[in-house]
């Protein structure tokens, strides 16, 4: 079901980003893979963002006119739960916390955002108090889920060259739960 939702809904424009949901999708489960991650994080990467292609029906007008969040990272969960470990499942929950989280943290981090992902930002709640920072970072797989959304922020390059789905599916499998 996966790898069919990919390949019939993921063509559409990422947000107000320069690539499509499934460019995305596969330029950071590279980036994740070219980092050296464990084949977890991997997939988590190319899954963090499959709550937008579980969504009903998305265009890239209605993401830049959004007005309230999706809440996309909640989304994917019960459909991945019981086929995927949490090393997966946790990261993807936690990918939009996580911005939250180096916003907060790093001062330059807010600036290397790109336009909607700013957007995105305010409609998730902003940016992370100091509790808040503590709560997060202490939970498990908060360091994979901060790893995570920096690969996430560099996976808007138009004509990367990455590996094709199938190359990914094959970790995918590797790791699925029996």
């Amino acid at each position: 079901d996966i790898i069919e939702i990919f390949q019939t809904r993921a063509s559409a424009q990422y947000g107000g980003e320069a690539v499509s949901q499934f460019e995305h999708a596969m330029q950071c489960a590279h980036l994740a893979e070219q980092a050296g991650e464990e084949d977890t994080t991997v997939v988590a990467a190319m899954l963090h963002d499959l709550g937008h292609l579980l969504a009903v029906k998305r265009t890239a007008a209605n993401d830049e006119n959004q007005e309230r969040d999706d809440l996309h990272q909640h989304i994917a969960i019960p459909f991945l739960r019981g086929l995927l470990p949490d090393a997966v499942i946790e990261p993807i929950r936690m990918h939009v916390d996580a911005k939250r989280y180096l916003c907060a943290t790093e001062p330059s981090y807010w600036a290397s955002l790109s336009p909607a992902s700013k957007r995105s930002l305010e409609l998730q709640g902003g940016v992370y108090t100091q509790d808040q920072c503590k709560d997060f970072i202490a939970q498990p797989f908060a360091d994979v889920a901060v790893r995570l959304r920096r690969y996430d922020d560099l996976a808007k390059e138009p004509r990367a060259v990455t590996p094709g789905l199938a190359h990914f599916t094959a970790k995918l499998k590797s790791i699925a739960l029996a």
